[in-house]
């Protein structure tokens, strides 16, 4: 008996449905929607995002984006936090971010969520670095590991008070503690 695998997807017919929430990645042929994020999920994200854009925005070095959608090479994922360097950033006439991102961030950033497979968080960082991202992080809060991704270099798994890898023009030292101290909230 032959089994009919079910007609897959384009990617600009899934660029042509509407947007989910939360929102959907389209992965070889696939629609995947992401977990709903949680509370330290959307804690960290926030902390990493305002940590970022304090030192990078005002002096126009990059901008991290929150859940920003990122199609290319034949995909369309949507990272917890895409950082783009400014030369990346493509504004209109009126000096707006256009709405379409179109190429692989310079620093993608997941946090995984309980329900999430590692797997394939790891292959969409995978893919950035495949087509121009100059970093990687997936960040475990159950496990408390940070695992820092370079193009063509071995991840390195950092925890507790390793140094955390930014991008070079970012004035910003941070440690693996130090995100996960950003979980803390109540005395």
């Amino acid at each position: 008996m032959t089994v009919a695998k079910p007609s897959l997807l384009t990617l600009d017919e899934f660029l042509n449905l509407p947007e989910t929430k939360p929102a959907s990645e389209y992965i070889d042929g696939e629609i995947i929607q992401k977990p709903m994020p949680k509370t330290r999920h959307s804690r960290l994200q926030a902390k990493l995002i305002t940590g970022v854009n304090e030192v990078a925005e005002a002096s126009q070095i990059a901008y991290a984006f929150p859940e920003l959608r990122c199609t290319f090479g034949g995909r369309s994922i949507v990272p917890d936090v895409a950082l783009l360097r400014w030369e990346h950033i493509y504004f209109d006439d009126n000096g707006e971010p256009v709405d379409d991102m179109l190429v692989a961030p310079d620093w993608t950033i997941e946090i995984l969520s309980p329900d999430q497979s590692s797997n394939r968080v790891t292959g969409n960082i995978l893919h950035c670095l495949k087509y121009g991202c100059q970093l990687g992080w997936l960040i475990d809060p159950s496990d408390r590991s940070i695992l820092v991704f370079q193009p063509q270099q071995q991840p390195e798994l950092l925890r507790g008070t390793d140094d955390l890898l930014v991008l070079p023009e970012l004035e910003l030292k941070l440690k693996v503690s130090q995100v996960f101290a950003w979980l803390k909230m109540g005395s």
